[in-house]
Order: structure tokens, then sequence, then C-alpha cells
């Protein structure tokens, strides 16, 4: 390689920079320094074990079934709750002073009464908290 060294573009008068890559002739730049290898090793070793685990159709059959098993004992039960609160006896001028005094739907006023087995009192202080 030809050009000036940087004793001898000291020697001229030029700003000496101290570069840190010296003058390589084979066209490549040089290589920096690798300060955060380290880092990005553990990020792709945390990445292929996530890449490597497959899931198994059996597996998903089985954690399928569970879910709907789960939902279906889940469903029950609100069918059977709602059958115990269809057997409380409400009045209707019950439902009434708590749709005028809370402002809300009949439904929503019956629901409520129901829930706490009539008992208005009850249901009124459970719908102001």
């Amino acid at each position: 390689c030809s050009g000036p060294t940087g004793a001898n573009m000291a020697a001229e008068g030029d700003v000496d920079l101290d570069l840190e890559a010296e003058d390589n002739c084979t066209g490549k730049p040089a290589e920096k320094p690798r300060k955060h290898d380290s880092g990005a090793a553990d990020l792709e070793r945390v990445t292929d074990y996530a890449e490597e685990k497959e899931i198994s159709s059996s597996d998903l059959e089985t954690a399928m079934s569970v879910i709907g098993d789960r939902r279906s004992r889940e469903q029950k039960a609100k069918q059977e709750r709602e059958k115990e609160l269809a057997k409380v006896t409400i009045k209707k001028e019950d439902v009434e002073l708590i749709m005028s005094e809370m402002e809300i739907s009949r439904a929503v006023a019956e629901r409520n009464l129901r829930e706490h087995m009539g008992n208005v009192v009850d249901a009124l202080v459970a719908l102001t908290n």
C-alpha cells in the first residue's frame, strides 16, 4: 500500500487523529470492537429456546377439552343459580321502590332483589355501594 503514514502526516503539519484502525490493504473495513455481544448472545439463547419448543396436537386437544369442561361446569352452575333466584318470591312494590329510588330497569331491580332474598334494605344498600 502506498500513502502517507501517521508519522509522515504529523511531520507535514496535519493534525494527528490517533486512529484506532490502521490502514489495511485488503480493501475491507477494519472490524469494530464488539462491546455488546454478550447481551445479544443471551437474547439469542432465549429466543432459540422458545423456537425449539413445539406444542403437540394431543396436548392441545387435552387443553381444549379441559377448557370446554370448565366452561360447561360454569354454565351449569350459572343455570342452577338462576333457578334458585327464580324461586325467591319478591313483592311488586319492592321492585317498583328500587326502580324509582335507584333509577334502574325492572330487570336489574328484580335481579338485585332476588339476590338479596327479597330483602329491600339489603338490595338498596348493595346498589348504593
